[in-house]
């Protein structure tokens, strides 16, 4: 928090909640500076935007919930350790559509969790992958923070590499690997078994007659293009 230290000595050590009523309760009086009630009120500000996101993601989260529920693959996501709605979600919404993962080496790189080769000559090396698709990267390292945290088998993992002198950021990212892999061998459902059909090429004709029916449908002069050079 940035203020003066006095108001920042009454809210040190105390929960969300407890900081958010005391800031609510804070007065200001008119002999204090200028720099004391901007603060003040830049805080209840703050305060008064929290209130509202939280009354929002009360309701909307048994929404989103529901969702989850009616989609094919959505009790499978949420059944696995670690992945909560907004974590599942947003693997379905990365996920997009059946055909865009084409096996798992694709879905771990639209992660951002496959190494990329960074090879010299017979020297072998990997570097960090800092592409793909960040929001579903940030899905996956809350898995395995989650995890790591809570699961006895990924702790026993942690423990087992640490020994062998990985780092902790070393085995955060083994983690988003290999749970990419579970996570696209484990959701069946969406997978691509069925590769959606090829674009067919359109004749002059056909490409003329449908600029003409979108044309007449919002009202647009349709502009008509010659074969002939």
């Amino acid at each position: 928090m940035v203020a003066p230290e006095h108001l920042r000595a009454t809210m040190r050590g105390l929960p969300l909640t407890k900081q958010l009523a005391r800031i609510e309760a804070v007065g200001t009086v008119e002999s204090a500076t200028i720099e004391h009630r901007i603060t003040v009120l830049t805080l209840q500000s703050i305060t008064t935007r929290i209130r509202f996101l939280t009354r929002q993601l009360a309701e909307l989260d048994p929404e989103l919930f529901r969702l989850l529920r009616q989609h094919p693959a959505g009790p499978a996501l949420l059944a696995q350790p670690g992945v909560g709605p907004v974590v599942a979600a947003q693997l379905l919404l990365s996920w997009s559509h059946p055909g865009r993962v084409r096996n798992e080496a694709a879905f771990a790189s639209l992660a951002g969790v496959a190494p990329l080769e960074a090879s010299s000559g017979q020297r072998t090396r990997h570097r960090l992958n800092r592409g793909g698709d960040r929001a579903l990267n940030r899905a996956l390292h809350t898995v395995a923070i989650t995890k790591m945290r809570c699961h006895p088998e990924t702790r026993a993992y942690e423990i087992k590499r640490t020994a062998e002198g990985k780092t902790h950021r070393d085995i955060r990212r083994c983690l988003k690997r290999t749970l990419a892999r579970k996570l696209y061998r484990g959701n069946g459902s969406c997978h691509p078994h069925q590769h959606p059909p090829p674009r067919q090429r359109l004749s002059p004709l056909d490409c003329h007659n449908d600029c003409a029916s979108v044309a007449t449908a919002t009202r647009i002069r349709p502009v008509v293009f010659s074969d002939q050079i």
